[in-house]
């Protein structure tokens, strides 16, 4: 009788900031659909998203993919609903307003990978800093490169488990680097993104490093922080074929910024300044090419007849891609 891993993923109710959790569950004769996958209980008392008194939470699966690890292992992600069926208030998926999948999203998911003995990313020493930046940035060569083997494994295991990794990339710092994740389909882009920093964080448990999402992590030093950039299009501005249609989607943002920095990820203020590629958390704008805005219209868009997508630059490298992308969703809909 053949057996199954089935690693159970799911977010925790943890604030400001929720964090992975896994279980495994082995079955007999898996068909390996989703279809086929069973909801499963867990002690929400444990993961702050219930009572000891009451603390049966339920994990249902929305995703699946190989484990690029196990032989026979699969990687179910899941969204936490509560004992009656309804959606848990930590669950951001539930949130997402695209049933139709009209929306496209290709996340940037940036990040630091840490070295706990020097309480510092790969590449700085334990007293002082490295080299200003400048040379990081898609660079080549042991003094210009920090985590490579890492960064090159998590591709290789994102590939395994058939996620739509679209690159990656070192990014402006010592010890950065990038992904990239795209789907036709908001909520598919968040599942995938989740696997994607699942399959990262498991990776360098073996090295004995973990994975720094904090926006800001090396404090007001003029050393660049993270984001994750939110590309993202509907058919409106795939068809466009208009600058000021693809204007008026950008000014739909300009009264809601409030409402974008709330699920943007916390402590971006210490990386929204206005400083290193980024516009100021207090501030909307927007430009073609311009990495120094809220929104980037991106070259392409222009050149192809204005039609195409945009760049929000705001969000967070520890932000929900589903809490964003349902943001985005709620505020470019309307936009006719």
């Amino acid at each position: 009788m053949a057996k199954s891993k089935l690693e159970y993923i799911w977010l925790d109710g943890y604030k400001p900031t929720q964090s992975l959790r896994s279980k495994t569950k082995v079955v007999s004769n898996f068909s390996g659909k989703l279809e086929d996958l069973d909801d499963w209980s867990f002690d929400g008392s444990s993961t702050e998203q219930a009572e000891g008194g009451s603390s049966d939470c339920i994990l249902r699966p929305v995703f699946i993919c190989p484990d690029p690890v196990h032989e026979n292992g699969y990687l179910v992600m899941t969204e936490v609903m509560n004992a009656d069926g309804t959606a848990h208030e930590s669950n951001g998926r539930a949130t997402i307003d695209d049933e139709d999948d009209d929306f496209w999203f290709g996340f940037e998911q940036e990040y630091f990978i840490w070295d706990p003995a020097t309480d510092k990313p790969l590449g700085f020493p334990a007293n002082g800093y490295p080299a200003p930046q400048g040379p990081y940035y898609c660079g080549v060569g042991g003094q210009n490169v920090f985590g490579r083997e890492i960064k090159d494994e998590h591709l290789d295991l994102c590939i395994a488990a058939g996620l739509n990794v679209e690159g990656t990339n070192g990014e402006v710092a010592a010890g950065q680097w990038e992904f990239q994740i795209f789907a036709k389909g908001a909520k598919q882009a968040g599942d995938e993104i989740w696997i994607g920093r699942f399959l990262l964080e498991r990776l360098v448990e073996k090295y004995g490093l973990f994975i720094e999402y904090h926006p800001k992590p090396l404090g007001q030093t003029d050393w660049n922080g993270s984001g994750m950039h939110a590309n993202f299009s509907n058919s409106f501005l795939r068809t466009a074929a208009s600058k000021e249609k693809v204007e008026k989607v950008c000014e739909a943002f300009r009264p809601l910024v409030k409402e974008h920095i709330a699920v943007y990820g916390a402590y971006n203020d210490q990386r929204l300044t206005g400083k290193h590629e980024t516009a100021s958390i207090n501030d909307f704008s927007y430009g073609v090419s311009d990495r120094g805005a809220s929104i980037r219209i991106p070259l392409y868009t222009k050149t192809h007849g204005w039609s195409g997508y945009l760049e929000d630059r705001r969000p967070a490298s520890n932000a929900d891609p589903y809490k964003v992308a349902a943001r985005i969703i709620k505020t470019v809909k309307p936009v006719k």
